[in-house]
């Protein structure tokens, strides 16, 4: 599916007012792609660093309003330039679909073909600005970003977290000075719209890792043994209910939890219902004694 976003218009000039400049026939050039960023709710032209730039690989379509002989279909090269009829290779690499709108406009001004073109530009195929999925999803890969790509949206794409994903991920993204920033998201609280976990406007370049959850064992006196996903505040009954809960053979005054120490060694514990669960413990129901 194509995405087509509209940027601002080159020029606010009515269209009345145009006029065409006898010109010789435009030089070739060679057509490539174009593609586009936009960070969520502000303006390409009032945005500092617009999330949405144009990059080799991207394409779009130009428009000149009033005058078809000038649209055009084309893609960015990687000399980061489009081919416009009659003006010629413009460079467009880097900038936001609105600055490149106005890009093209003065072109078209400069080579005295237009007086006052009115420019728009659609992008109709992202390439260059991808993302990195990675980690505990179901299709882990590099996808294409479009208009006010969320990290839901992000994670949808790549089927979803699994079952053994973790409820905090991580964004990884490579600063304007070189620095690479992780920044943590809780999707339990960005799902439930948590102002403090607000929607990221993803950009071109970041990774988005989803780690694996962590876990406990459970086994002996339980109807499901196995090893399951720790949730945070979980207790021994909890854990055991999880598990199936007790067999009938299963004594829930006799449970002992392996528990690994700092030194990375396992040590012994007799637990009760109410003690917390701890990552990778391994809890022991045993039989009754009677």
């Amino acid at each position: 599916m194509s995405t087509s976003i509209s940027t601002a218009l080159a020029s606010t000039q009515p269209v009345a007012t145009m006029e065409v400049a006898p010109v010789p026939i435009a030089t070739d050039g060679n057509a490539n792609n174009v593609a586009s960023l936009m960070s969520s709710g502000a303006a390409p032209t009032s945005t500092p660093e617009p999330i949405l730039r144009l990059g080799p690989g991207d394409a779009v379509t130009v428009q000149v309003f009033g005058r078809p002989e000038f649209n055009t279909t084309a893609y960015v090269s990687e000399d980061q330039t489009i081919l416009v009829p009659l003006a010629g290779p413009v460079k467009v690499g880097g900038l936001s679909p609105a600055d490149a709108a106005m890009r093209v406009g003065d072109a078209l001004r400069d080579g005295q073909y237009l007086v006052n073109p009115q420019v728009s530009i659609n992008i109709s195929q992202f390439r260059s600005q991808q993302i990195s999925v990675l980690g505990e999803v179901h299709t882990p890969g590099r996808y294409s970003i479009e208009s006010r790509t969320s990290v839901l949206d992000m994670l949808a794409q790549a089927g979803g977290v699994n079952e053994t994903g973790a409820d905090v991920i991580t964004l990884i993204r490579t600063g304007t000075d070189g620095q690479v920033e992780h920044l943590p998201i809780n999707l339990k609280k960005l799902v439930s719209g948590d102002p403090s976990q607000s929607q990221v406007a993803l950009r071109g370049g970041d990774s988005l890792f989803i780690p694996r959850a962590e876990q406990y064992y459970v086994y002996g006196e339980v109807t499901s043994p196995n090893m399951y996903r720790l949730e945070a505040g979980m207790t021994v009954v909890q854990a055991i209910s999880r598990s199936g809960g007790l067999t009938p053979r299963g004594s829930d005054r006799r449970i002992e939890i392996k528990r690994l120490t700092r030194d990375g060694e396992y040590r012994t514990l007799d637990a009760s219902l109410s003690d917390s669960v701890q990552p990778n413990d391994v809890i022991r129901v045993k039989e009754r004694i009677f």
